[in-house]
């Protein structure tokens, strides 16, 4: 005879009702609460652990780090740009902007296409900047009656033209921080924002009113909207072909991009997939071809909209002594369909690249131009920490398959600027490839997808490594080195120019002499865009008295203490090293 209660409480896997044994024991906790005449007791809460609640506001935590990061770079750039005064080229573009804005003329600067400068003129109309009565001939002389002879208040000007890059370059980082998202994500997306916002490079010439940083930024921009083609094509190639545009209407040196980038629209239309036969081969390629022709119309349509924007007629009369082109060169500019003034302006670009300049590196002064000038400036110039990312998210780029696809947008557009750089005439500074922290920021972000277990808190890092030696250096981070080359106070010794050295500090010299050397005489050799008198500092040009009648603060700009006249090497010799200002002056006592 059967048990009784074994016919009550069947065994778990014979119930046909019930075939999940969570759900068998559920029913015996029941039916045990039922013969006793209990009530179940309550579940007992989840405790919640930080590791959930964190991971519940990641995106919040994502948004919070990414806006720090960028009001660090804000904070460092109006810093910089109130503290500092006109650099060499500034002077030029703000004079221009100021025709522009007033005059609607190319007659300046002409060598150099309008968009940056329009960018620099939307600074200006809220400062209503003065034009000299009578205007000059040299667009050297425009820029400093500008700012000191019409009347303008100079700082007020300057930082009027330099906000409106601050905040484009602003705009750039979020652009480098999209691009690194689409490729790995929001998390890794933060390296390469970290590596752009603390990029001493992009700091310094992001705060000036020049046309290195919008140039390289519309040529990124181009490339991550030329990523985003291969899924939406239709929708990003005409914004890839304006960004284009917007790059060669703001500087001339943006035009070896044009093939890659054109390339690169051809391949994000034709991605040959498992249907390999020869007539969708062919028709995939037509349509990428036809979908680059359509980013060059709308690029050359940017360019003429630029200048259109300055003048609707166009009145634009040659220089007179406006170079003649041969070769393949002139053949090119036959052919090129942009405005008669973009054109001639390459002609004076070929000019300048027919001169010869002086260099200097590593203590060596020459004449001429190196091959090799830019990597080994790089090498003093950008963050160590920076440096071994940039080489990991390289490789990650070309090995991973995860990200390999990315190689040809990230990796080509940067090596073909920088190689065509390298063959420049103007040994002057890091700046003329200042696109390579931004797209190889990019890169670096792509380290997360090597497959090393050590690969997380070695970026960490390398990344914290980066942000101390870039606000080690704050405010001053035109003439930043890195660590392994001494720091900003030996860059001098290795690089002049806009490496260093680019007239930025005469406000800071004239306060020095105020506080610490008051009412001594002083004999200034200066390099830069500034007057010195409009800061207050009385001085005597050493080089055009005799050297044994100077005698007491001999001050002179490190670019010149780089490469010196036979005079200031005389003065040299007799003088003792005091007191250093910005990095980037020098102050000896004679």
């Amino acid at each position: 005879m059967s048990d009784p209660a074994r016919v009550a409480l069947p065994r778990a896997g014979h119930n046909p009702l019930c075939h999940d044994s969570r759900a068998m024991t559920q029913e015996k906790i029941d039916l045990d609460d039922l013969v006793t005449g209990t009530d179940p007791a309550p579940a007992a809460p989840r405790k919640r652990t930080w590791p959930a609640a964190l991971r519940r506001r990641r995106r919040w935590l994502l948004a919070l780090v990414a806006v720090a990061l960028l009001a660090e770079m804000a904070i460092a750039m109006v810093v910089t740009a109130v503290q500092q005064t006109p650099t060499i080229d500034e002077p030029v573009y703000v004079g221009s902007a100021a025709v522009y804005l007033q005059r609607h003329s190319f007659e300046y600067n002409p060598e150099h296409p309008p968009l940056g400068k329009q960018i620099i003129e939307i600074g200006l109309a809220f400062v209503h900047p003065r034009l000299p009565q009578t205007m000059p001939r040299s667009q050297t002389t425009l820029g400093a009656q500008v700012l000191y002879r019409a009347g303008n208040d100079p700082d007020r000007i300057m930082l009027a033209a330099r906000l409106p890059m601050i905040v484009l370059t602003l705009l750039f980082a979020l652009v480098v921080f999209a691009f690194a998202r689409d490729l790995v994500g929001p998390r890794a997306a933060l390296i390469a924002l970290a590596l752009y916002t603390f990029s001493p490079d992009l700091i310094a010439h992001g705060s000036l009113a020049t046309l290195d940083v919008p140039a390289a930024g519309f040529v990124l921009t181009s490339v991550w909207l030329l990523w985003r083609a291969r899924r939406r094509p239709w929708l990003y190639l005409p914004l890839a072909g304006l960004a284009l545009g917007a790059a060669l209407a703001t500087r001339m040196s943006t035009l070896p991009a044009v093939p890659v980038l054109l390339g690169l629209a051809v391949l994000s239309v034709w991605r040959p997939g498992s249907d390999w036969r020869a007539g969708r081969t062919w028709r995939r390629l037509a349509v990428g071809v036809a979908a680059a022709v359509g980013v060059g119309a709308l690029a050359v349509a940017v360019v003429w909209a630029s200048y259109l924007a300055v003048d609707p007629h166009l009145r634009w009369v040659a220089p007179a002594n406006l170079p003649q082109i041969g070769g393949k060169k002139g053949f090119l500019l036959h052919f090129m369909p942009f405005p008669q003034a973009y054109l001639d302006g390459m002609r004076i670009q070929f000019q300048l690249e027919n001169k010869v300049f002086g260099g200097f590196l590593f203590g060596h002064a020459y004449w001429g131009s190196r091959w090799y000038y830019l990597p080994a400036a790089l090498l003093v110039k950008m963050p160590l920490g920076m440096l071994a990312l940039w080489a990991a998210g390289g490789l990650a780029l070309l090995f991973a398959p995860r990200v390999r696809a990315a190689a040809p947008y990230v990796l080509v557009p940067a090596a073909v600027l920088l190689i065509t750089a390298m063959t420049g005439s103007r040994d002057y500074g890091t700046r003329y490839v200042v696109i390579l922290p931004m797209l190889l920021a990019v890169a670096a972000a792509t380290v997360v997808t090597l497959r090393w277990r050590w690969v997380p808190a070695t970026a960490a890092a390398l990344v914290l490594f980066v942000a101390v030696s870039s606000l080690r250096t704050f405010p001053y981070y035109l003439p930043y080195s890195n660590e392994a080359f001494g720091g900003p106070d030996k860059t001098y010794l290795r690089l002049h120019d806009a490496n260093v050295d680019w007239g930025q500090d005469l406000g800071r010299l004239a306060d020095r002499l105020r506080e610490r050397y008051p009412g001594e005489h002083v004999w200034l050799v200066y390099k830069g865009g500034g007057y010195p008198s409009a800061y207050g500092i009385k001085y005597s040009d050493p080089l055009k008295v005799p050297p044994e009648t100077v005698s007491g603060l001999l001050v002179v700009s490190d670019s010149r203490i780089d490469r010196p006249r036979k005079e200031l090497k005389a003065l040299l010799v007799g003088s003792r090293p005091i007191d250093t200002v910005g990095h980037s002056i020098t102050i000896f006592r004679r």
